[in-house]
């Protein structure tokens, strides 16, 4: 149940009384009367089809207040749970407050360095409208609890577009987007995390050692994989607070409705992760 899987758990109920009824037989009937030499049914109600219908009668309580017990649990855990994201989501709105005079400054500024420079230099007059784009994404739209993909899959092309910049001719990564989004949404800020890791802890100057960064974008779900190597020795930090956090967020919103794979061998790291993808406005 704790699962969803309902129909599993029909089955099992009548498999468990079924267990039940063998059980109690193999005590009272087999067991107890080899050293008493008492039966605890009569003859007659010893007949198979009687002595299973009777335990069922006698098992199938505790079956229904087991039930009652677990789901009163999992209402008081999931209320709990709802309680502790709200306070947590007032403490974040809080910290926003308190900072929204530096990122009006920040875009003012921003907006005034890209005015001096359209015409005058064209190429850094851009950089500086991604890197603008950028910040007004992780400023108003990281706090909220969906996300439009195409604004997301937009925040990772300026994120990279950046990065080349900073490497210049020295960074070898191939990154390919398959499939197209409209209205789809996601949960923000996840992938990110994934491309973060790959510029913070991937070799990206070695020609013969590329990062690989793939997103595939399908109807109902959306598929990101990274590969690249790192640095011996070093300590990985996606197993790290950082990743124990996105998985409790991942949990809590998709269920177990999600696949995410990590492995770390001869100094390469790899990650997938899949989640379905919310069509609705």
């Amino acid at each position: 149940m704790n699962k969803k899987k309902i129909f599993l758990y029909l089955i099992s109920i009548p498999i468990t009384l079924l267990i039940f009824a063998g059980v109690r037989y193999l005590l009272q009937e087999v067991i107890i009367f080899q050293i008493t030499g008492i039966h605890n049914y009569a003859e007659t109600t010893r007949e198979i089809t009687y002595y299973i219908r009777d335990n069922f009668f006698f098992g199938l309580p505790a079956v229904i207040l087991s039930s009652l017990i677990f789901l009163i649990w999992q209402f008081q855990q999931t209320q709990k749970q709802n309680q502790q994201l709200l306070l947590e989501n007032k403490k974040a709105e809080f910290q926003m407050l308190k900072s929204q005079v530096s990122p009006h400054f920040l875009f003012n500024t921003l907006n005034s360095f890209y005015s001096q420079l359209i015409g005058k230099d064209d190429e850094i007059a851009s950089d500086i409208l991604v890197l603008s784009d950028l910040l007004r994404y992780v400023i108003t739209e990281t706090d909220k609890d969906e996300a439009l993909l195409s604004k997301e899959i937009q925040f990772i092309k300026n994120y990279i577009h950046l990065q080349q910049k900073r490497f210049e001719d020295q960074l070898h990564l191939d990154f390919s987007i398959k499939g197209d989004c409209t209205i789809e949404k996601i949960l923000p800020s996840v992938l990110i995390h994934f491309i973060e890791n790959v510029f913070k802890h991937g070799k990206m100057n070695n020609i013969n050692q590329k990062a690989i960064i793939s997103i595939n974008i399908d109807n109902d779900y959306l598929e990101i994989s990274t590969f690249n190597h790192f640095v011996e020795g070093e300590n990985y930090s996606s197993t790290g607070i950082g990743f124990k956090n996105l998985i409790k967020r991942l949990e809590y919103t998709y269920n177990n409705n999600f696949t995410l794979n990590k492995t770390s061998e001869n100094n390469t790291f790899k990650t997938y992760l899949k989640i379905p993808l919310k069509n609705n406005l």
